[in-house]
């Protein structure tokens, strides 16, 4: 069983994977949050720095792109080989509504067309592998139904399927019963990635799908970055001792961005985004969130996420 790290916007950055691995164990790869392909002749260095290979120490990691323009992409793709990455990812899953206005992402989803000339005249020209990662349309679960022929076509690394429209984001259930069809459509290897946030949860999609062994988690990880472990049965550790590891990674990501980051405003909307995920591993995780959402300055944060992780049992 392989278990990757989902691309989350604004949190699985480079810093995030490279601590990560550090204090947890289990992942065995991740994937980058998204780059757009611009149309320029070159590539600025600033628009690849989270994937530049010197600074991406920490788990293995896939760059990820956001584009419907076969040149651009090729442009950009390319140029992520010739600096060490030897696959890339094609974003067809982002279901964010600036996105899908512009045909891109989930947008793409309900226009086969496009996609099947977008391959037809990216893929010869390509130096990486591709892997593509989707939901199961724009507005209708129906949609990936009629794309999977098409990428029966091509020879592509893996697909990775959300089963959730992009019209759902991330609300309601996952739609099983679709995904379970695509593992019938389709000759390439499938990863399932959507709302496994326990082994439990996994155990049931294993079960029910056994033909894949490998499973892309994304929120679940970020609130429980011990769940990678789980899963696989590593050797569980106490709660207490837990909290100390949860502690000592929350303060070397601090310690990190504060290094890194433009001033202390920025450092501190960059920490509440992350409590977002990680207060989940908290029983009050909820009231925790809003203490800390309420906080104002670098010092008051730091105090009181001091205070949080003091009065855990």
């Amino acid at each position: 069983m392989r278990i990757y790290l989902a691309p989350i916007q604004g949190i699985t950055d480079r810093i995030y994977r490279n601590v990560y691995p550090i204090y947890f164990k289990g992942v065995d790869q991740a994937f980058a949050p998204f780059i757009s392909s611009v149309a320029t002749a070159g590539i600025d260095s600033r628009l690849i720095r989270d994937v530049y290979p010197r600074s991406d120490l920490g788990l293995p990691t896939v760059p990820q792109v956001m584009s419907s323009n076969p040149g651009d992409f090729i442009r950009l793709a390319n140029h992520l080989y010739e600096i060490g990455y030897r696959t890339v990812n094609w974003n067809l899953g982002c279901p964010f509504r600036i996105v899908m206005k512009k045909g891109r992402g989930a947008g793409m989803l309900c226009h086969p067309d496009r996609i099947e000339a977008f391959l037809e005249n990216t893929i010869p020209h390509l130096k990486p592998s591709l892997s593509i990662k989707l939901r199961l349309g724009t507005k209708f679960p129906d949609d990936i139904l009629h794309i999977l022929p098409i990428f029966n076509r091509f020879n592509l690394e893996e697909i990775i399927i959300h089963p959730r429209t992009g019209l759902q984001m991330y609300e309601g259930a996952v739609d099983l019963d679709t995904f379970e069809k695509c593992l019938q459509l389709t000759k390439h290897r499938v990863i399932y990635n959507g709302d496994i946030d326990s082994p439990s949860i996994l155990d049931d999609l294993a079960r029910r799908f056994d033909t894949v062994n490998c499973w892309m988690i994304g929120r679940g990880l970020l609130k429980n970055p011990f769940l990678a472990e789980e899963i696989k049965n590593h050797p569980q550790k106490p709660f207490g001792e837990k909290i100390k590891i949860l502690r000592t990674f929350h303060d070397h990501l601090f310690d990190e961005y504060a290094s890194k980051l433009a001033g202390p405003a920025h450092l501190l909307n960059k920490m509440k985004e992350i409590w977002t995920y990680m207060g989940g591993f908290l029983e009050d995780g909820k009231k925790v969130q809003k203490k800390i959402q309420k906080v104002q300055s670098i010092d008051r944060y730091v105090h009181l996420v001091a205070r949080i992780f003091d009065e855990i049992p």
